[in-house]
């Protein structure tokens, strides 16, 4: 227990990483600019006159001007207590398209 290997605090408790409670004014600013570069590159796929199903699915989904807050920054969660969960507890959310719902949430 004693010398060069004893055990941290962090390690003896078992907390590897700590996540924010709330998105803050920097993480909300990168999400906002990175659903704003896939909404060009969908404009740019849909310009070039490709046609696929999954371009109509994209072109379906809401712009990030056209999204409420609650939606850029929560997603629905069953398990949550309000329904809604922040964006940064989701695992991978950098790469899901979590820019619909259900109704009502």
């Amino acid at each position: 227990m004693f010398g060069a290997f004893r055990p941290t605090q962090a390690n003896s408790i078992g907390l590897l990483w700590k996540t924010p409670w709330k998105l803050s004014r920097t993480r909300k600013a990168n999400a906002r600019a990175r659903l704003k570069r896939v909404d060009s590159v969908i404009e740019a796929v849909r310009a070039s006159g490709m046609e696929c199903s999954a371009l109509t699915k994209a072109l379906a989904l809401p712009k990030e001007h056209e999204m409420p807050p609650k939606d850029k920054y929560t997603v629905y969660s069953p398990h949550e207590r309000g329904y809604r969960k922040g964006i940064h507890k989701v695992p991978k959310w950098t790469r899901l398209t979590l820019r619909t719902n259900p109704k009502g949430f």
